[in-house]
């Protein structure tokens, strides 16, 4: 049966048919008839190919837009299709433009009469061009970093450890640099982001200046890049190419018009000495960067075994400490309290709560173990642990009738740049039925400047609703008094370095009797730390500083211990030198 006619002669339904593949403008069709020559191409083949309908019609399809490598492949399919009835499944082809070029379509395949003796084959192919060059951007971005369009870390290791193949291979030393901007956060903060970028941007092509052909240089992130270099047979080849990359760091960027200094810390490990595979020399490399940047800044540590030692019982302390924090309790953990006593009366008025681990083999530092907490991200947890048997011990106290004597508690900066803390503090005070001058807290002042407007606000918060708070550790940050007006502080804490020389040494005499007196003019208390004789007592009595704490007095003791002192009657000690002090007559360490 014959449908109705268009004024083409063409039946109604092929005219619609027609119609409806001309008007798909990114999918092109084409007819192919029993030899695969074409019979139907429409607009979008003329665009996608190259070829006009009058150039492509008749020709054949393994001549037209097959590359030579498929074409045998593409008849044999097509054969298969026509006499057994092997359809040819649909697929992503990259095809022949007619100017040569690769064009990658997603290409289906339909038979018509496939059991006539004129079977046609329409091929209908979706342009893949933009998905193809999104795929690229996608897996450009995905191994290279877009500021400095160096390779990323992930793209570097792998690298790497293809070069490290190399280097077993043929007996070849490699040396990793970890190199870090000093100061860098300050660039960002005071001169902006869009500084920080171009900074960035110069500092590696400055560094790319340093690149033989087989060496691997990479932006691990922020202003950190790594540079590896194979074929560095011994440790002084390796030292010189440090120092001139330092010597080089001693010229200024010029950075929109602004000429600006900028220093290197630099960790170096070398293979095979300091690690067999990438993420290890990397690894390895960070770590002396780290004991560089602890040395001082700009400078360069090698990694050595006794860096790597010191590695491994760093991460043995980190599992043990992790292991107490889940029991409860804390097992071998417990604090200490080193009461806080007045100038003139000598009677205790609060104390500090001093962490102290026990170990089997012996009392581990809390120097040791609170830098272990702080590097692998335990120092929250163990945070929390103290504000908690804090806490607990004052509710006890409390049961006792001692009330009246404040526990302060240390916030290190880790803990502090997570604002959450404080509330955290409030809702245990609040948990052991304490009130805000029950519980203190001491920051130091390095940690208060570099605090974001969150953790300020926070801190005004705990302020005013009556919590002392103490700057530790005073005088040995960045010593900037016009801050002081600004911060949310109740207290000075004088740092023990001079309070130690302060009955010999004029100048830390006269930093304390400074300090003492702003403090007091500015409404704070003022608390000297460190107090080991009577020479010292007395000169900060004369400054009229107000709280004395150190060996003088007490040492750090159990909660046992204190609670036996307030529950006699809280009266002045008598004054053994030998208290608490090593053979030597002189005072251990208050390690916080």
């Amino acid at each position: 049966m014959v449908g109705p006619s268009t004024s083409k002669g063409l039946p109604v339904s092929d005219q619609r048919f027609r119609e409806l593949l001309e008007s798909l403008p990114r999918v092109a069709v084409q007819g192919y008839d029993s030899q695969r020559r074409v019979i139907y191409w429409n607009e979008a083949s003329e665009r996608l190919y190259g070829f006009s309908e009058q150039e492509a019609r008749g020709r054949c399809l393994e001549s037209l837009l097959i590359p030579e490598t498929m074409a045998g492949v593409v008849v044999e399919a097509h054969h298969a299709w026509v006499s057994k009835g092997v359809e040819i499944p649909s697929s992503e082809l990259e095809l022949k433009h007619k100017s040569g070029a690769p064009v990658p379509v997603f290409s289906h395949h339909v038979m018509l009469g496939e059991r006539t003796e004129n079977p046609l084959m329409f091929c209908i192919d979706i342009d893949l061009t933009g998905e193809r060059k999104v795929q690229r951007e996608l897996d450009y971005m995905t191994r290279f970093d877009p500021l400095t369009e160096l390779p990323n870390r992930q793209t570097f290791e792998s690298e790497l450890e293809q070069s490290l193949s190399e280097c077993q291979r043929h007996g070849d030393t490699l040396m990793v640099l970890f190199l870090d901007i000093d100061h860098f956060t300050e660039i960002n903060d005071t001169l902006g982001y869009e500084t920080g970028d171009r900074v960035i941007r110069s500092v590696a092509s400055r560094l790319q200046g340093f690149q033989r052909g087989q060496d691997l240089l990479s932006r691990f992130g922020g202003d950190e890049f790594v540079l590896a270099m194979p074929r560095l047979d011994y440790e002084s080849d390796a030292l010189a190419v440090v120092e001139r990359i330092r010597e080089d760091f001693q010229r200024p960027f010029t950075i929109d018009g602004r000429e600006l200094l900028l220093r290197l810390s630099i960790g170096i490990s070398l293979y095979p000495e300091n690690g067999s595979d990438a993420a290890e020399l990397v690894r390895n490399a960070d770590v002396a960067k780290h004991r560089a940047k602890q040395a001082g800044r700009d400078g360069y540590q090698f990694f050595n075994q006794e860096v790597r030692n010191e590695m491994l019982h760093q991460h043995h302390l980190a599992g043990r400490l992790q292991a107490l924090l889940n029991q409860d309790g804390g097992g071998e953990l417990s604090l200490h309290y080193q009461p806080q006593v007045a100038a003139r009366s000598e009677r205790i008025e609060s104390v500090e709560a001093l962490m102290r681990w026990h170990a089997p083999e012996g009392n581990i530092p809390p120097s040791d173990f609170i830098k272990v907490a702080e590097r692998t991200n335990l120092i929250e947890r163990l945070g929390d642990w103290v504000i908690r048997q804090a806490c607990r011990q004052q509710a006890e106290w409390h049961a006792l009738g001692l009330k009246g004597y404040r526990i302060d508690i240390n916030i290190s900066g880790r803990q502090a740049t997570n604002s959450d803390v404080f509330q955290r503090l409030e809702d245990c005070v609040a948990e052991y039925g304490l009130t805000p001058r029950d519980i203190g807290i001491e920051l130091t002042e390095n940690v208060l400047l570099e605090a974001d407007v969150k953790v300020r606000d926070s801190l005004r918060a705990l302020h005013d609703r009556g919590y002392k708070i103490a700057i530790d550790d005073f005088g040995t940050g960045y010593s900037s008094m016009s801050y002081l007006k600004m911060l949310p502080v109740t207290a000075l804490k004088i740092d023990r370095s001079f309070v130690t020389e302060c009955a010999h040494e004029p100048k830390d005499r006269a930093i304390m009797e400074a300090t003492v007196f702003l403090g007091h003019r500015l409404g704070l208390e003022v608390v000297a730390e460190g107090v080991e004789n009577i020479e010292q007592l007395e000169l900060l009595r004369e400054m009229r500083c107000d709280l004395i704490q150190g060996y003088y007095f007490y040492k750090p003791m159990a909660a046992t211990d204190i609670q036996r002192l307030l529950l006699g009657g809280n009266n002045p000690p008598s004054h053994r030198v030998s208290t608490g002090h090593g053979e030597n007559g002189t005072a251990a360490p208050e390690c916080h």
